[in-house]
């Protein structure tokens, strides 16, 4: 035991003798001044070996990391979940994969609950935070309002508004020459009246009225209703030779509507077959009774080619006047009615207005409908400046910013300022109920896309969501390689037109015109812009994008800009007359229409008997056939017919007369009949010879003129 102590102890100074040199070693090969820290640093290390002092604990300094901070709000989509978080859809449903919400039944416009909402954004490592709501202040109502009526002695007698209406041709127009003693009719196209004319015919007593003039065709009903909207009194032409047409009753019932008195002018009675009697018993079926049979219409005989008879029904329309006793305020804003407006190349837009209350004068500040005017330019029905307008007097106005539409109303108001806050008042009131009309379109939409979308789901249901994206995914394969503009590709027939007018009245016109139109399921058609005024190169470039058509009524379009729709393929029709232009469209309705495939029964045979005959080394089956009508020509279809079914239909091998090839045989002649393919033939059956006759298509719509 001690002699192991000692072999110990030995050791132990051996060791530390050694480290002692080695220390020695170190301080003799270093720096003095680096002596001290080495002893230092030894003493510590020796220190830390021994185990009798611990190493001091590193703390350590967390990293704040800043998450990102997504926006949600309640009923959030899953596509806009994604978006706000600057992730795509399928990131969404990654992250809901192992929730108990069905992953399989997810789309983008799938409305999430707000605990879903919040377990997305916290998966993804980031943080949320509600929306703020903004409270939309609604916004006062800025805009212009008709004057009170104004105190009954401030008013002045006017003189009165009368619209001549009646059916086409029968005289209105020519009425009204004669009465301003000018040359109306001879200066329109086809002899018919297409614009309301404003005039004001000054009698010999001294007398004033204003006369509107109206479209007597079928097309231009809305011109009519609204020139009954703006008179006073509705002078009805109706021809003594025609009596009442359809026109003619449609005139009575803009009148009765808009409650205005009616004069009956019987036209034509210097012709032969002139018959009044029989046209005041006509109306009496319209509720329209003259004084003679003891009713308050007055009737006047005239004749307006010779000017017969104009003179009373001038003084009819007077008295009648009088006794109404129009009377308006002269002072104060004006107030009045848009007639007709046009673009006029030197004047810009241009509206005939008739003033209702108040004096138009040049310099005052308009507001019609979403357009405002500062009055440039005032001129009458002959073309002559003016300077002021007073109640009941017609005239055309120069200075709209934008073209308004015909029957809207004139108001005048302060200043240019208070005319734009009129105007940003009605568009705004205009965007406002369109985002009504589109959120209800949008929410019909989505319901049918869901009800769509539970049908499909509802067939695989029995699958795992893997199979059922699997099986989507097939199913919709061929979709997805084609690009976007191929989706939606349309195989229907369509024709995309673009109508362009001389007046708004016009185009408003041909609008309601193709709104009749029903027969969408031969051709689509589609109005993709309308205007006012002469066809220009946008017009062309915007049917080139469609492939669409131009039509343009009573409008211009310079040579450039011809020959720019001929380079590019874009058909431009031209029309000054109404129903030619409807006719025009009609024979483009039908070039589009595929022609009707048609039968021609050529000849018809009995078969009497069947052969066989040997052709090589094959064995053919012959009918033998007597031909009982027509022909038979080998060159044609044939059909076998047994009974009421057809057996075949086909082209013939061979056609024999006797053992002759022949190509047509005749009626009473029998003849041999053979067929590619095996044919069952009996006796009995009838073989018919017809053709294939392609016949042009006609679309079904009537616009009823």
């Amino acid at each position: 035991m001690n002699v192991m102590s000692s072999v110990m102890g030995g050791a132990r100074r051996l060791v530390c003798s050694e480290v002692r040199c080695e220390l020695l070693g170190t301080l003799l090969s270093v720096p003095r001044s680096s002596t001290p820290l080495l002893i230092r640093q030894q003493r510590h290390a020796s220190k830390q070996v021994k185990g009798q002092r611990k190493e001091p604990k590193i703390q350590k300094v967390k990293v704040k990391v800043d998450k990102q901070e997504v926006e949600i709000r309640q009923r959030m989509t899953a596509a806009a979940l994604a978006q706000a978080m600057n992730k795509d859809f399928d990131h969404v449903v990654e992250a809901l994969l192992n929730t108990t919400l069905d992953v399989d039944s997810l789309e983008p416009d799938s409305v999430l609950e707000e605990r879903w909402i919040k377990e997305v954004v916290s998966r993804s490592g980031m943080k949320f935070r509600w929306a703020r709501v903004n409270e939309s202040r609604e916004r006062e109502n800025r805009d212009a309002v008709r004057r009170p009526s104004a105190d009954p002695s401030c008013l002045e007698p006017r003189p009165p508004v009368v619209t001549i209406m009646g059916h086409v041709d029968h005289g209105k127009t020519t009425m009204l020459d004669s009465l301003r003693k000018s040359q109306i009719v001879s200066t329109e196209a086809g002899g018919i009246t297409q614009h309301i004319g404003a005039f004001l015919v000054q009698l010999p007593t001294g007398e004033k009225i204003t006369f509107l003039d109206t479209p007597g065709h079928a097309a231009f009903s809305s011109m009519r209703a609204r020139g009954a909207n703006a008179t006073d009194i509705v002078i009805l032409v109706v021809a003594a030779d025609d009596g009442v047409m359809n026109q003619t009753v449609e005139s009575i019932q803009h009148a009765k509507k808009a409650k205005v008195p009616i004069i009956v002018a019987v036209n034509k009675c210097d012709k032969p077959q002139a018959n009044p009697q029989r046209v005041k018993q006509e109306l009496l079926t319209h509720n329209v009774v003259c004084e003679e049979f003891g009713g308050d219409v007055q009737a006047i005989h005239v004749s307006a080619l010779k000017g017969d008879n104009l003179l009373a029904l001038a003084e009819a329309t007077v008295a009648l006047a009088e006794v109404l006793e129009l009377k308006a305020e002269p002072h104060g804003a004006m107030e009045g009615l848009i007639i007709e407006s046009r673009t006029d190349k030197g004047k810009g837009p241009v509206t005939t207005a008739v003033v209702q209350r108040g004096t138009l004068r040049r310099g005052c500040i308009l507001v019609a409908g979403k357009s405002w005017a500062k009055v440039r330019f005032l001129f009458d029905e002959n073309g002559r400046a003016v300077t002021e307008a007073g109640p009941s007097v017609a005239v055309e106005v120069v200075g709209w910013k934008e073209l308004p539409s015909a029957g809207e109303t004139i108001l005048e108001v302060e200043s240019e300022q208070r005319a734009r806050e009129v105007v940003e008042w009605r568009r705004y009131e205009e965007e406002q109920q369109k985002l009504k009309e589109e959120q209800s379109a949008i929410e019909a939409k989505q319901q049918l896309h869901l009800q769509e979308y539970r049908r499909e789901r509802a067939e695989l249901e029995h699958l795992s969501w893997r199979q059922r994206k699997s099986a989507l995914y097939r199913a919709n394969k061929t979709k997805f390689a084609l690009r976007a503009s191929e989706r939606y590709q349309r195989d229907e027939l369509i024709l995309p037109v673009i109508i362009k007018g001389d007046v708004d009245g016009s185009v408003e016109t041909i609008l309601n015109i193709l709104d009749s139109y029903d027969a969408q399921h031969q051709c689509q058609m589609e109005v993709i812009h309308f205007g006012v005024g002469d066809i220009s190169e946008n017009d062309i470039n915007m049917a080139e994008m469609f492939a669409g058509s131009i039509y343009g009524f009573n409008v211009g379009v310079t040579k450039s800009i011809q020959q720019l729709a001929v380079k590019k393929g874009v058909p431009v029709k031209m029309n000054s007359i109404i129903y030619k232009l409807i006719d025009d469209l009609k024979d483009e309705l039908n070039s589009k229409l595929p022609p009707l495939v048609t039968e021609n029964i050529m000849g018809e045979a009995t078969v009497v008997a069947m052969f066989d005959v040997t052709v090589g080394k094959k064995k053919v089956v012959v009918a033998g056939c007597r031909v009982q009508k027509g022909q038979l020509d080998r060159r044609l279809q044939f059909r076998l017919i047994r009974g009421r079914d057809t057996i075949w239909e086909g082209a013939l091998v061979a056609l024999k007369h006797h053992k002759d090839d022949v190509q047509t045989v005749k009626t009473g002649v029998e003849c041999g009949l053979s067929v590619d393919g095996d044919v069952d033939f009996r006796a009995g059956d009838v073989v018919v010879c017809f053709e294939e006759v392609d016949a042009p298509q006609v679309t079904t719509w009537d616009p009823g003129f």
